[in-house]
């Protein structure tokens, strides 16, 4: 895997990212460590975490993710050098008020949540900081509309890129991205940016897979143009898209039990668990096995393969799992694959928006 450069910035990464959200969750810490170490032994220069996880979250579990990570470089002294490391502040709290008081984003809270991170990171720096989602009242996570009338906001663009500023020009961040965003969220961070000589967000990290291709309905164009790189994550669609429910749905007696989406209500209950989601996965994953592919290997190839991403976030809780993901790498589609899974977007659109 050739690097590629992250927006306008100097970071350089392999174009698959280790997600880790499942570490303290589905993952205990000895085979976090497991993984990790084989992804880097497998070439893979990117791993992405946040404050908030491991997910489905709870007060219980904030901040395990970014710990276990940490405690794997206390292990490994010269990994962290070998690494860009991506990590994410939380935006207000979404019924989370144990990630921080009130309903914001202050400066107050960027700066704090930095620091912490840092701490359970057990480094000094991070190279990749975003805001995971923003501040703004903005349709996400499966909501489907703008409404103007649940504008809660206090804490306007222009400030965040000033906190953001201050941590870089302290030495503490490298870079800074966002997640979750909108075409003006983007535009806005952009342009503020180049207006007051504050950081340029180097990328987006939002759903991109092909029961969610909501990126290409104006994203994309803006991301092009403004040269911000589009970090993909859920690529399998939070698993239905490498076919283990084609024949039992995440509730049913035979669904795999280990499973997210099988084995936390509060994940069913967002876009993955939409029944319009898994029709729309086992059409594309009966796709793949007509033309000689797993569903995983269609799923991932679409995301490796598209001029939209820069790099594919993978999620793993097995080696196994690791080295089926990475080993998708290099799998090309065909044209007329390709004009097959735009024919089932056309009828099915996009459910897991």
């Amino acid at each position: 895997m050739q690097h590629i450069t992250l927006g306008q910035s100097d970071l350089r990464v392999t174009p698959i990212c280790l997600g880790t959200m499942t570490f303290g969750e589905q993952v205990n810490e000895a085979d976090s460590h497991a993984i990790l170490s084989h992804s880097l032994a497998r070439g893979v220069n990117f791993i992405d975490t946040a404050e908030m996880y491991s997910v489905p979250a709870r007060a219980e579990t904030f901040g395990a993710t970014e710990t276990i990570i940490g405690n794997w470089f206390a292990k490994n002294p010269g990994a962290r050098q070998k690494l860009v490391l991506a990590t994410k502040v939380a935006g207000p709290s979404r019924g989370m008020p144990w990630v921080r008081e009130g309903k914001g984003m202050t400066s107050a809270d960027i700066i704090a949540s930095c620091e912490g991170s840092l701490r359970r990171l057990q480094t000094d720096v991070i190279d990749l900081y975003q805001i995971h989602w923003p501040e703004r009242h903005v349709p996400a996570f499966g909501t489907l509309y703008y409404d103007p009338a649940k504008e809660t906001s206090q804490t306007p663009i222009h400030e965040q890129l000033e906190t953001l500023a201050k941590l870089v020009k302290a030495g503490k961040v490298r870079t800074i991205g966002l997640s979750n965003e909108t075409p003006y969220g983007v535009h806005e961070f952009v342009r503020l940016a180049e207006q007051h000589g504050l950081p340029r967000v180097a990328t987006v990290q939002n759903p991109y897979c092909l029961i969610n291709r909501t990126w290409e309905n104006a994203l994309d164009e803006t991301c092009h143009r403004l040269n911000v790189s589009l970090l993909a994550y859920s690529p399998l669609g939070f698993g239905l898209l490498t076919g283990k429910y084609d024949e039992h749905a995440p509730t049913d007696a035979g669904a795999p039990q280990g499973a997210r989406i099988a084995r936390y209500e509060s994940v069913r209950k967002q876009r993955w668990g939409r029944p319009e989601s898994l029709a729309a996965a086992r059409r594309y994953n009966q796709l793949a096995r007509d033309n000689g592919l797993t569903p995983t290997q269609m799923a991932l190839a679409f995301c490796y393969t598209k001029w939209q991403v820069a790099s594919t976030i993978i999620g793993v809780t097995s080696l196994a799992q690791l080295d089926e993901d990475l080993n998708a790498w290099g799998t090309t589609l065909s044209p007329e694959v390709l004009q097959a899974i735009d024919a089932i977007r056309w009828e099915v659109r996009d459910p897991a928006l």
